[in-house]
């Protein structure tokens, strides 16, 4: 039988206070996937059959993290087609990443986002859900990246790497 990769979207969270720049993140707990709990992570999760991709992305982050999504970045420039019974959308997202090797075969396309409410304490899929300074999350880049769920580390370095510069 011919299996194939889930497709995903994350979403990269940000807000400056007081001059200060911040993205949301998360401590992953879900049952289906011991080895993984307490790593670092951003809102993500599955796209359902048909379902706009920007659409999925303000559901898993409403469904994670407790926040509505006020921003996508690159969604105004989205362009949707009808022909021959098909409607398709074409975007271009953030960051793209696959698991080629582990446990879970999934893609997940990353855009940057904002958001505004109230965090959820957790969520059935997350924990300890919190803003980090954009200069914190870079130094454990650095220097710890095994705290972070391995989908995740290349999009956020690259994140870093535009906001920060080569600091």
């Amino acid at each position: 039988m011919e299996l194939f990769a889930k497709p995903g979207v994350g979403g990269i969270i940000e807000k400056n206070i007081d001059g200060v720049d911040y993205i949301l993140v998360q401590d992953r707990c879900k049952d289906d996937a011991k080895s993984e709990y307490g790593l670092l992570e951003i809102p993500a999760g599955k796209i359902r059959e048909f379902e706009n991709i920007f659409d999925c992305l303000r559901r898993e982050i409403w469904e994670e993290t407790g926040l509505r999504v006020t921003e996508i970045k690159g969604e105004s420039k989205a362009m949707v087609i009808e022909s021959n019974g098909y409607k398709v959308i074409n975007y271009t997202p953030f960051s793209c990443s696959q698991n080629i090797q582990g446990t879970y075969p999934i893609l997940v396309q990353t855009f940057i986002c904002n958001a505004d409410g109230e965090l959820l304490d957790k969520s059935n899929e997350t924990k300890n859900i919190r803003w980090i300074p954009l200069m914190e999350l870079n130094k454990l880049l650095e220097h710890n990246k095994n705290i972070f769920y391995p989908m995740h580390v290349t999009t956020l370095e690259k994140y870093c790497k535009l906001k920060l510069g080569h600091q």
